[in-house]
């Protein structure tokens, strides 16, 4: 078989596996969930619990990834993005089944943060180590990557278009048409396989209301408000995490974290685990009852109470997601995402009724909880095709597309104006390693300048006579030679033109140094510094040849344009598909 053949039927084994996966962690999360929860009634009688099995969780998913896994497996969707662009593609073994143990641990008892994210690593090592096994290029590797981590959204959501979607909005910098069938192939795969062990019901069924025209302000309002939270959101994740993460010691930095995650769940308990239970209640418009439920029913019984107390849900969740990650924890950012979205469709919604409600205005409180989930996913995901799809498949909910676009699209342009990248890019984005879909920015990102270093130069010491200098001239092969101290520090170059005249004068060979000749770099080039930065020193310079140090100055080689330009040729037909 050809290799575009392999990967096809490839791409189903994938996808069959990923849907097998995602069965597993949603089957482990809901039966750890059913064990410790099955018995609560709901009031304070046993909230108490919420204040230990989140720690406990945490507690046991960091004792096995520090000691069993010995590897960092958080943040899921990031790690497969640098997979993609500094690792060949390349997943450990061991991600095909370490983030669900960790994870359903995590959530089953009681984490604040998402499946998905663990999911999509679990799916994209399947699809990496499955390549690299038969021997695949990196381009197909990647494809495969691609196609584990659309197949184990497609599994986890039963919702095969938004997995592709995802694919190639987040993860996939470049991809062809052509390219998509092992995409629909993976997708398609893992539903079926979802559907058979989960039923055919959809994550998320509600009752909606039939879109009006008249309803469109609201919706552009509701786009307004979810960017300003997908703000919020991002900002308040990443600021949170490294300040908890600052914290010496991992087990003082689980204590304060499970702590604090504790209290949060105690006093408000919809914030126990991934939050879907609360969202049902939410989505079909059954009646909320707070009294004896949580500390506000206790303080407050007004119209006011429900919006107030899912406020404070909305701007709680990213705390208590942080505290869950940062403290040992092993879970993701997209599960929190459409759980803060939809409370703040309700909010939004919810407010808007009790204020203008005497007026005749009526705003359809399932439809905008539904509506704000999407506006969520596109403003801190940054990707609005999958937020759109997405909600509409695991919903049922292609009626409201059109509500769906405009407050994705209002969210998603106005997140922009304020964050750059998404949650998942932005730290690695300030790092240089993010693969983009600009083809030419992917590239320079994918080499990496120790990689291209040409150590075929003769050194010379800076205080060498003319004599050994020609000497070093008759056994090389190049017409550059660095100079160096006693401690191989580069002090500059010689090139062969500017010893030319006196290269045959017997007599100046004992009197002339090397010193005498040498010139200065007009720049240097670090060996770890970014492909980018290294052609824009190029272009500064206008050299077609720089010296390599590191950041000792010890001399290392040259890097050369020529060189640059052919390994660019070679990384541009690896990545490009057909």
């Amino acid at each position: 078989m050809s290799e575009k053949d392999q990967v096809l039927v490839l791409s189903l084994v994938v996808g069959v596996l990923c849907g097998m996966a995602s069965v597993l962690l949603k089957s482990m999360i809901e039966f750890i969930h059913h064990l410790l929860t099955s018995w609560f009634d709901g009031g304070f009688d046993y909230n108490y619990l919420y204040l230990i099995y989140p720690g406990i969780g945490m507690l046991l998913s960091m004792l096995f990834v520090r000691y069993a896994v010995k590897d960092n497996i958080g943040h899921g969707v990031t790690k497969v993005l640098l997979a993609v662009s500094k690792n060949e593609s390349r997943i450990k073994p061991h991600n095909m089944w370490s983030s669900i143990a960790a994870s359903s641990v995590t959530i089953g008892l009681g984490g604040s943060v998402g499946a998905e994210a663990p999911i999509v690593y679990t799916g994209a090592a399947i699809g990496s180590n499955i390549g690299r096994k038969m021997g695949l290029s990196y381009k197909n590797i990647t494809i495969l990557l691609g196609c584990g981590a659309a197949g184990a959204v497609a599994g986890i959501f039963k919702a095969p278009l938004a997995g592709v979607l995802f694919t190639l909005e987040i993860l996939l910098f470049n991809i062809s048409m052509s390219s998509i069938l092992p995409l629909l192939l993976s997708t398609v795969s893992a539903t079926v396989i979802s559907y058979l062990f989960l039923g055919e019901s959809l994550p998320f069924e509600c009752t909606l209301t039939p879109f009006t025209m008249r309803n469109i302000p609201f919706y552009i309002l509701l786009g307004l408000f979810s960017a300003a939270c997908s703000v919020y959101f991002t900002r308040t994740t990443l600021w949170l995490e490294d300040k908890i993460k600052s914290i010496e010691g991992p087990f003082r930095r689980w204590f304060i974290s499970a702590l604090c995650l504790g209290l949060l769940i105690f006093l408000f308990p919809p914030l126990y685990g991934e939050g879907y239970d609360s969202l049902s209640v939410l989505l079909n418009g059954g009646e909320i009852y707070l009294q004896n439920k949580t500390i506000l029913g206790f303080f407050m019984e007004t119209a006011w109470t429900i919006p107030i107390f899912f406020l404070f849900i909305l701007l709680l969740k990213v705390f208590s997601m942080s505290f869950t990650n940062a403290g040992g924890g092993v879970g993701g950012t997209f599960g929190p995402t459409l759980f803060v979205g939809a409370v703040a469709g309700f909010v939004l919604a919810r407010s808007l009724n009790l204020v203008f409600g005497g007026s005749g205005v009526s705003v359809p409180e399932q439809n905008s909880v539904l509506v704000g989930m999407a506006g969520l996913m596109a403003g801190v995901m940054q990707a609005p095709m999958t937020a759109i799809f997405l909600i509409a498949e695991i919903s049922g909910g292609y009626e409201l597309l059109v509500p769906l676009i405009i407050t994705s699209t209002i969210s998603f342009g106005t997140t922009r104006i304020f964050e750059q990248y998404s949650i998942y890019t932005k730290r690695i984005a300030k790092k240089g390693e993010l693969l983009t879909h600009d083809s030419d920015q992917a590239v320079l990102t994918l080499l990496k300048t120790s990689d291209l270093i040409e150590s075929d130069f003769t050194m010379v010491k800076i205080d060498a006579t003319l004599g050994e200098l020609v000497d070093a001239v008759s056994v090389s092969t190049r017409n550059i030679f660095p100079v160096v101290d006693g401690r191989r520090h580069f002090q500059g170059y010689v090139s062969l033109e500017d010893i030319r005249k006196d290269m045959f004068k017997k007599d100046l060979y004992d009197k002339m140094y090397v010193y005498n000749y040498m010139k200065s770099s007009p720049a240097y080039v670090y060996v770890d510094e970014k492909m980018d930065s290294v052609m824009k020193k190029f272009e500064t310079t206008d050299a077609w040849n720089l010296p390599v140090v590191d950041h000792y100055r010890t001399y290392l080689g040259f890097v050369s344009k020529s060189k640059i330009f052919s390994a660019y040729r070679n990384q541009l037909r690896e990545v490009s598909h057909d």
